[in-house]
């Protein structure tokens, strides 16, 4: 299995975490986090999110054994290693942290109760290997809850049609509008995740007043509230410039071979020992780094291979 040629969104040593998520983004990261309460199942054994960054939802997963928390940029999860391993959580799960392509995730198949994916699919140039990648983790079952940029929202309808905007948001395929950010056709993602076997149960719009005018004169907690009760008119109609979407995988799949975990982003076995400081791969001999307690995928250590 080679490593993808896909070019990558990198954030690693930026300051997301700081500057995009500081003052005046308290009503994004407030509706994200609602409608993903609502999403996600109850209770679980074992989670990850690809494109966690810093972990930023990670205290939404605490009812699961288990949180993995997956992203390309090293510098990303070390914030949120610091971060989550000081925490004070009324349950504390076991924390993971692996770097990895999400184009090759270094999983099991089969691995995983359920998979998050939020803020990250907009930075995929082939989304459906994404989506292709997050099927084959999914255990019988399993639940997938992503969250993707609508090509077809209200504003950029009503940019197209004041011929302000060339794309059309009526048109199924994606646009690239800016560098590695992708808005995608709400039916289009649909068809994406049917071809994977991944149906969609449940569709929520959000952040309907995604307005810097409106947010400097409501209150936060009063725009919370009415998207709150805005979110469900996604199985409607998608006007918004976010949808969250939850699917559930065919339970005919095949359930991880007990232990197993990693899979070898080179030659795709399971079999991969820990060998302090690497893991290694005992059939094609590939050597992953482990680096502060972070597990990095994104290319095999020198002598990696036979």
């Amino acid at each position: 299995m080679p490593l993808t040629t896909q070019p990558v969104c990198d954030y690693e040593g930026s300051a997301y975490r700081t500057e995009f998520w500081g003052a005046g983004r308290e009503y994004e990261d407030a509706v994200e986090r609602v409608a993903l309460s609502h999403l996600l199942p109850p209770t679980g054994r074992r989670i990850v999110e690809i494109g966690a960054g810093y972990g930023r939802l990670a205290d939404l997963y605490c009812h699961y054994d288990e949180v993995v928390l997956f992203d390309y940029a090293l510098s990303q999860l070390q914030q949120g290693r610091e971060m989550w391993e000081n925490a004070e959580l009324e349950r504390r799960p076991r924390f993971v942290y692996v770097v990895g392509d999400f184009y090759n995730l270094p999983f099991a198949a089969g691995l995983f109760d359920t998979v998050t994916m939020v803020r990250a699919l907009h930075h995929a140039a082939d989304a459906p290997q994404v989506l292709r990648g997050v099927s084959q983790i999914l255990a019988p079952g399993g639940t997938f809850v992503l969250e993707f940029a609508n090509k077809r929202h209200l504003k950029a309808i009503l940019r197209y049609v004041l011929r302000r905007q060339d794309w059309s948001p009526f048109d199924p395929q994606p646009v690239e509008f800016a560098t590695l950010n992708f808005d995608f056709h709400p039916a289009w993602v649909r068809e994406q995740l049917a071809a994977v076997g991944l149906v969609v149960r449940e569709q929520r719009s959000v952040s309907h007043f995604r307005l810097a005018l409106l947010k400097r004169l409501v209150p936060t907690g009063l725009l919370v509230a009415l998207d709150r009760l805005c979110q469900p008119t996604g199985a409607f109609w998608q006007l918004t410039p976010s949808l969250f979407v939850r699917c559930l995988a065919r339970t005919d799949k095949r359930p991880a071979p007990p232990g197993a975990c990693f899979r070898c982003t080179v030659c795709g076995s399971t079999m991969l020992a820990d060998e302090e400081d690497v893991l290694a791969c005992g059939d094609c001999g590939a050597r992953f780094a482990v680096r502060d307690g972070i597990y990095d995928f994104k290319s095999p250590v020198e002598g990696g291979t036979r």
